[in-house]
């Protein structure tokens, strides 16, 4: 939590957990995650919503969190890239498939595509190739090209669809 002297707060469920702060009116979500709770997963790169390495989901749905203020959050369901594994620290099909396939090179963005498919993921379960490729457009990697990234995400897709029918 924040030092901030200020008076009025906000309340956010961020990862299942609850937390209380005091953000300046002009601290972004990003820098509260990062500063504030010590989530550091979440990238902050263009600060201007381009990028995408901020992304988190809210209330379930993704949201560019460099755009975002803290106190927007208010009352909301914040998830990170650190709430994506369970609570053991199995990672989840998507992460495991990014290992495996070698999904990442630098990591920098990374985590904002983790979130944007899970998003995904979580709202079509059973997405194809041009809808992964869709919501990867949303997002800038310098390293990749992108393939193993779509190798990935179709991968979790076929883990997930097998654990649905065991």
């Amino acid at each position: 939590m924040t030092t901030n002297t200020k008076e009025a707060g906000i309340a956010l469920c961020v990862n299942g957990h609850a937390h209380r702060g005091v953000p300046e009116a002009r601290v972004h979500l990003a820098d509260f995650l990062r500063g504030d709770l010590g989530l550091t997963g979440t990238h902050v790169g263009c600060e201007h919503g381009v990028c995408g390495a901020c992304t988190v989901l809210v209330d379930g749905v993704s949201a560019r969190s460099c755009l975002m203020l803290a106190v927007q959050a208010d009352g909301k369901n914040v998830r990170t890239v650190e709430g994506l594994a369970a609570t053991d620290g199995t990672f989840s099909p998507l992460q495991q498939a990014f290992h495996e396939l070698h999904a990442l090179q630098c990591g920098f963005c990374t985590p904002g595509i983790l979130m944007s498919l899970t998003e995904l993921l979580e709202s079509h379960p059973h997405p194809d190739e041009a809808a992964v490729r869709d919501v990867l457009s949303g997002h800038l990697c310098r390293c990749t090209g992108y393939q193993n990234i779509v190798a990935a995400a179709l991968r979790a897709i076929e883990v997930v669809r097998r654990k649905e029918q065991a």
